[in-house]
């Protein structure tokens, strides 16, 4: 349907919209007007994306010089696929409306894992070694090496990019991984370069949030995009996390003898190159006394070594002299590792900001903070020198510098923790030392400053007001949305006892007393009993869920719950909880049914969605707190407190809810499904958490379903189920949940009149 938004024509892709979607583009539409950031929470499975994308690429067609590009982020490959998918969708109506194909070019981008076409390449699994692979074959002084012995291997996806890619112009479309790899294939050139290339070109890009927050990917990939773009963050409920993560480092001593190896293979190789082309070694000299911007010019593919965000004034300077020569760098880098080494040689907690770090540095080692700042962009610079291509084997020295910068270029906002012990292996003596960001507004404070609209949105951002406190930025437009339902499609319960009256709870005092554990126990299987299909149970951490399954084990509750479904468990290897997950889907559709135990914060909670029978109940066995005696997490606190006046149990309280409705929103994909939501634990009836909920959940939450024992959830389920169960169509829906254009059109004719008629 064609709609009407504010004056902007735009093409929406489907002859009904749902109200809170024609809400969702005008309030965007609102920022997009006034050029600046908004924060938007739509409910789950309302189809959010496809509004997106409706409305900007409409409004860039009405006003290019306003918007020229959009730039959508998103967390995980699945997710990036469904954008193009929706964005295809979008562009195939515009093109049947006006028979007229869009001159718009939109991009999926990626790692070279997930675009590379060279079969050698791509036999190396893991991400770091096919980069390593990749430089090997496409590194310039490689290449250079290759025109004097054939013999020295190079890419020839990659030769064709070098050679016609550039001046090869691409037709308008929309292109996903799988588009561009064929792309490649057919024109024997890199998708991965030939990508990154046209991103310039693009008016569309989708890709990774890491491409703009992590400073040491953006400065590579998206250095040059223009302020005229619009930036999206889809579902960015965790986005102050992956701000902290990324600007946040670990070190450990393997990391530092790693390193140490790393610095002598580099000595060995100084040693080789002065003695068969000490020129090399004159010239970077000369260049690095002129400034790091003339000494890092290099080619796109000569980006060896992942670097941190470098100051832009430090790359007009010279390098400091003691740093300059290749030989005093290494040595200069052995020092402070050395240092490092001490620092780890402590048998209590170490807490300290950066500037006393540095001082420490200095009075210890005689390392002053300048040279340090200019670590990481030194080593880049000698790599390329020396033309290197085994990265991989230098990933730990590359981090050390890392450090080094981060740590001599801020001062507030950041920690140093160093704990004798680390938490993984607390039976024996392993320091580890946390560079820790506190503040998660220093990573994306670039990308509100530089772009003109950055838009937050995901189905669980409530309270909304803590975004733009955390993330330091002024929002034109927050807004949360309802979801308009012809039936209740959703019954959110708190069960706050079992039947013994003995009260549910994941609090520290009573998350072990047994008669917690067998009513939890209970629950699941009742729920099991009487629910179709797929049951989704998330714990609040791994222990947890070990130490309930193990107990559960024992009691005889594992047999009970496997007499009507199958069980499966999340684990923290990657590969077994796929595996896990395929299995469990593959029982929902033969109609075994099955049960998939899940873990707050972890892979399924995230990425994955639970349509249809895949999910038709989901269990939150208590109440996701983070781990609160993590010093970290105290220091971050702490320093929130003092900067942004935000107490503690509100974060906590805020981070625990945003989680629990991320779990628990897995289960409604869509107004045709439906799926209960299981709060099981007594204190999400206080309403200091009720409140923190989403609206779209809120609604629902009854207040007689608050308190409720496991029998009586049963019966409410059953009850529930049974509605549910009723036959359901798509007339059903028109004019309540689901509109067409004439019925979205006289909504809108009333609202009007009625605010005319408070007006008068």
């Amino acid at each position: 349907m064609r709609l009407n938004i504010d004056g902007l024509l735009v093409y929406f892709p489907f002859d009904y919209i749902y109200p809170e979607q024609y809400l969702y583009m005008t309030e965007l539409k609102k920022s997009l007007d006034a050029k600046g950031h908004c924060a938007l929470e739509m409910p789950s499975g309302t189809g959010k994306t496809v509004s997106l994308l409706s409305l900007i690429t409409a409004y860039m067609r009405s006003h290019p010089l306003d918007v020229t590009k959009l730039i959508y982020c998103s967390r995980t490959v699945p997710e990036l696929e469904k954008v193009v998918e929706e964005l295809k969708v979008v562009m195939k109506y515009y093109e049947k409306e006006t028979n007229e194909k869009p001159n718009i070019l939109g991009l999926a981008l990626s790692s070279r894992k997930n675009m590379c076409i060279n079969q050698e390449v791509l036999s190396h699994r893991t991400g770091k070694v096919i980069d390593s692979k990749c430089l090997a074959l496409t590194a310039s002084y490689v290449r250079k090496q290759h025109k004097y012995n054939e013999k020295i291997p190079v890419c020839e996806f990659y030769e064709e990019f070098d050679a016609r890619g550039r001046t090869t112009p691409m037709e308008p479309g929309v292109y996903n991984l799988d588009d561009l790899k064929d792309y490649g294939r057919k024109k024997k050139c890199c998708p991965y370069f030939f990508t990154r290339y046209m991103i310039q070109q693009a008016n569309i890009i989708i890709y990774s949030y890491y491409y703009l927050l992590d400073p040491k990917i953006a400065a590579v990939v998206s250095n040059e995009l223009n302020k005229s773009s619009v930036v999206v963050f889809d579902e960015a409920h965790n986005i102050d996390n992956v701000c902290i993560e990324s600007m946040s480092v670990t070190i450990n001593r393997q990391i530092l003898d790693r390193c140490c190896n790393s610095i002598e293979k580099l000595k060995k190789h100084v040693e080789k190159i002065r003695e068969t082309d000490e020129n090399k070694l004159k010239e970077e000299y000369h260049k690095l006394v002129e400034g790091l911007k003339d000494a890092r010019i290099a080619k796109e593919t000569d980006v060896i070594l992942s670097n941190p965000v470098v100051p832009t004034e430090i790359l007009q300077e010279a390098v400091p002299g003691n740093i300059r020569n290749a030989e005093h760098f290494l040595a200069f880098m052995k020092r402070f590792v050395e240092f490092l080494k001490t620092r780890l040689r402590i048998q209590h907690v170490v807490s300290e900001s950066p500037p006393s770090f540095l001082k420490d540095c200095s009075q210890k080692v005689c390392i002053e903070r300048k040279p340090l700042r200019f670590c990481s962009e030194r080593l880049q610079s000698l790599m390329r020198t020396l033309e290197l291509t085994d990265i991989d084997d230098f990933s730990s020295l590359s981090l050390i510098s890392n450090f080094a910068t981060l740590v001599s270029t801020y001062a507030k906002g950041f920690i140093i923790i160093i704990e004798p012990f680390d938490d993984r292996t607390s039976t024996y003596t392993n320091p580890v030392m946390h560079f820790n960001c506190m503040d998660a507004s220093i990573a994306i404070k670039p990308v509100f400053d530089r772009f003109q609209t950055v838009v937050i949105t995901s189905g669980t951002l409530s309270p909304l007001e803590m975004y733009p406190r955390i993330l330091d930025f002024h929002p034109v437009i927050m807004a949360t949305f309802s979801m308009t339902l012809a039936r209740p499609c959703i019954l959110p319960i708190v069960v706050s006892k079992g039947n013994d009256q003995v009260a549910m709870s994941s609090k520290f005092e009573t998350r072990e007393d047994i008669a917690v554990i067998r009513n939890y126990g209970n629950l699941l299987v009742d729920l099991c009993r009487i629910v179709p299909d797929g049951i989704v149970g998330f714990f609040t951490s791994y222990s947890y869920m070990e130490t309930i399954v193990a107990s559960w084990y024992e009691t005889g509750i594992i047999d009970s719950l496997q007499k009507n479904k199958l069980l499966f468990i999340e684990t923290q290897d990657a590969a077994e909880t796929s595996l896990a997950l395929f299995n469990y889907q593959k029982a929902c559709e033969n109609g075994r049914g099955a049960v998939l135990l899940s873990v707050a914060r972890g892979k399924v909670s995230e990425g994955i969605d639970f349509e249809h029978h895949f999910g038709r109940a989901v269990i939150m066995f208590g109440v996701p707190y983070v781990y609160t005696q993590s010093r970290i997490l105290k220091a971050r606190l702490e320093y929130l407190r003092d900067n942004y006046q935000i107490r503690e149990n509100d974060f906590l309280t805020f981070d625990a809810m945003r989680h629990a409705a991320q779990c628990v929103g897995r289960v409604l994909r869509g107004k045709t499904d439906y799926g209960i939501m299981v709060f099981g634990d007594k204190r999400y009836s206080r309403a200091d958490k009720k409140s923190k909920l989403p609206l779209w959940i809120q609604e629902h939450l009854k207040d007689s379903f608050c308190n409720l024992s496991t029998d009586e959830a049963v019966q409410v389920s059953k009850w529930f189920l049974r509605q549910m169960a009723q036959p359901f169509s798509k007339e059903d829906q028109l004019g309540l949940s689901l509109l067409t254009l004439e019925q979205l059109e006289a909504e809108e004719m009333q609202s009007k009149l009625e605010q005319c008629t408070q007006y008068v």
